[in-house]
């Protein structure tokens, strides 16, 4: 019977063997008197009959690290791993796509401040991910991608699903590692998980062979001959191939320190902080624009959000800021940016970063006195070559900056009406929100009006997933997180499809949350599927699908411009029933029941209550409420 190494990576017969080993042969023989008493040094540390494997070094890291879940989609590479996690506890979810699993191990990072562990299997099911840990690293999100790869002696030799891996995930990632012994696990994967969260955190790529994972004595069988070599040839290549499998499992099981090691998180000096603090104090009209910086460790969020109440500083909130000061707050400005930006005085750029999301800049008012900090400085520095400069640029963590500031500020106050006269451009554009909301739209439901009975029906727990184009930048103006750490958007790489890996790790983060997706319908066709998923796994999230039957966003913009709608049409397809084939619950919003849309979010916050999925397809017409509004 095959044996499920085997069955995996087809191991060669031996005598395929001899011929891939007689090209390392000859060099191995030049050192023949020191390899052999290498060898049996090494074979006597080498428990031959333990079914122990590396995996379970793998997941011994991963509790020591304090990881809770394990996202994945099963391969036979990394099988050893997933069993040994289940074992310790660590729950292993399994996802319908690999792009799934780090999107679902990012929403784990951002949430909790640790870090997200995805596993894959090797070649394409790496090749698979790579969209998602591009996302996370410029979200920075500390995320840790586990890979299965070809066993040590068949690399670069033609092995199943081998490729170089890490060629390609070099340029995504801080830290890459290809794991060539067993005791080299947890070293590199402490390593792994200091780099992800030291810094400017960010993915790390650690590449685990086969024959890392499985048992020694399943390995000897597949790798060497059952019966004695005969033939100088064939006892060198066996002599070879066992020294080969020593050096692999040599001290595997050898006591390490499987936990975390000290991480680097820069800090603002004190002469940066108090240059920051003489300058603010001086404001008449100061502005800050927070980032999903803001929200890294180790300053937790309440405690942020007390040091800005302090501060007491009008703010704008975008990323995983959004929702830091609730719904409301006098000090949190959510519409009119660019306009605010240009009145500004002093400028506190506290995690935000002068990309296409500023205009590169352009909007800052050039009189403006400009303090950024970021832990990047390259990335703190962004076009200020050639729109802005700043006056105090300090690379060191934000939140704690931000606190140093509130805190050499405490008393100072800053004149009510330019605080006043921000809230007043907000009550304009709201009340223009309102009268667009009562406009009718053709055939189906306007969107306005159904994004403003969403955000009067979430609950105060709702956390708030976000994926697509038109409906979602609606939802952005409209639908207000209800705290910090409440709203997931897929950051500055605008990708598609985060919907249901971040709603899969968001729900198993904050089990007493409601979790909410908005979906625009060209989204949610990446996310269809994994309604399987939720079903399995006992998932229940609600998704609301923005359905208007085609790429909106794109469509704005290239039939005025180009005067063609191609490839920009879909249809009004049935997703509540697609849903229902996948064992999930679903529902309709037409113009057939426009007076029923709360009570239909009320049943489809029942059924999820219930322990059930729920998808709400929502079919909505187009309005104009967001003509012209297109960055790239």
């Amino acid at each position: 019977m095959e044996t499920p190494l085997a069955s995996v990576l087809p191991w060669c017969s031996f005598s395929s063997f001899l011929l891939l080993a007689c090209g390392t042969l000859v060099a191995a023989l030049l050192g023949v008197a020191h390899r052999l008493g290498l060898f049996y040094q090494l074979m006597h540390k080498v428990d031959r009959t333990s079914a122990r494997h590396g995996g379970e070094n793998v997941a011994a890291v991963l509790r020591a690290h304090g990881v809770r879940f394990l996202f994945t989609l099963v391969g036979g590479h990394i099988s050893p791993l997933l069993v040994a996690c289940e074992k310790l506890g660590i729950r292993v979810v399994d996802t319908r796509h690999e792009v799934t699993a780090v999107f679902a191990a990012d929403a784990v990072a951002r949430l909790t401040g640790t870090v997200g562990v995805a596993a894959v299997t090797a070649g394409p099911g790496l090749t698979n991910t790579v969209t998602a840990v591009k996302n996370a690293q410029m979200a920075q999100s500390p995320l840790l991608l586990l890979g299965g790869a070809a066993a040590t002696l068949l690399q670069n030799r033609g092995a199943l699903q081998a490729i170089d891996q890490m060629s390609l995930f070099q340029p995504l990632c801080k830290f890459c590692a290809s794991v060539q012994r067993v005791r080299d696990i947890v070293p590199t994967l402490r390593a792994a998980m200091a780099a992800a969260q030291s810094g400017t955190p960010g993915p790390v790529f650690v590449e685990l062979p086969i024959d890392l994972l499985y048992p020694y004595f399943m390995v000897q069988k597949e790798m060497t001959p059952a019966k004695p070599a005969k033939g100088l040839i064939a006892r060198g290549t066996s002599w070879y191939l066992r020294n080969h499998l020593a050096q692999v499992f040599a001290g595997a099981w050898e006591p390490q320190p499987e936990g975390p090691l000290p991480l680097d998180i820069p800090q603002a000096s004190p002469q940066q902080v108090q240059r920051c603090v003489e300058i603010l104090s001086r404001a008449k009209r100061p502005l800050m624009v927070l980032g999903s910086q803001a929200l890294l460790p180790p300053t937790p969020a309440c405690t942020l959000q007390t040091a800005v109440e302090t501060l007491g500083v009008p703010c704008f909130l975008g990323g995983m800021a959004r929702g830091l000061l609730g719904r409301n707050h006098p000090l949190h400005i959510r519409q009119n940016r660019s306009a605010a930006l240009r009145k500004a005085d002093v400028i506190v750029l506290a995690g935000a970063v002068c990309d296409f999301r500023l205009s590169y800049g352009r909007v800052l008012n050039r009189r403006s006195k400009v303090l950024i900090v970021n832990r990047n400085r390259k990335e703190m520095l962004l076009n200020s070559d050639v729109f802005w400069k700043p006056e105090e640029a300090v690379q060191g963590d934000v939140g704690s900056f931000v606190l140093k500031l509130a805190e050499g500020l405490q008393g100072h106050t800053w004149a009510p009406d330019w605080v006043e006269e921000l809230r007043e451009a907000d009550r304009q554009k709201e009340q223009t929100f309102r009268e667009k909301a009562a406009m009718p739209v053709a055939q189906h439901l306007n969107p306005v009006r159904v994004l403003q009975l969403v955000e009067d029906t979430l609950p105060d727990n709702a956390i708030l997933v976000v994926d697509g184009g038109d409906f979602v930048g609606s939802a952005a103006h409209l639908v207000q997180p209800r705290g910090p750490l409440r709203w997931l958007d897929p950051g500055a790489f605008g990708t598609l499809g985060v919907g249901a890996g971040f709603a899969l790790g968001a729900k198993l983060c904050r089990p007493d949350a409601e979790v909410w997706c908005l979906f625009g319908d060209g989204a949610f066709g990446y996310s269809l599927i994994e309604f399987d998923t939720f079903v399995r796994h006992k998932i229940p999230v609600v998704a609301l699908i923005g359905n208007d039957a085609g790429w909106t966003q794109i469509s704005r913009e290239q039939v005025p411009s180009l005067g063609s709608n191609v490839a920009c049409s879909l249809a009004y397809t049935d997703y509540h029933k697609a849903a229902m084939g996948l064992g999930a619950r679903g529902l309709l919003l037409s113009r057939e029941n426009e007076d029923q849309v709360v009570k239909v979010l009320h049943d489809a916050q029942q059924q999820c209550r219930e322990g059930h999925p729920v998808v709400v397809n929502i079919l909505i017409g187009r309005t104009d409420f967001r003509d012209g509004s297109i960055a790239v």
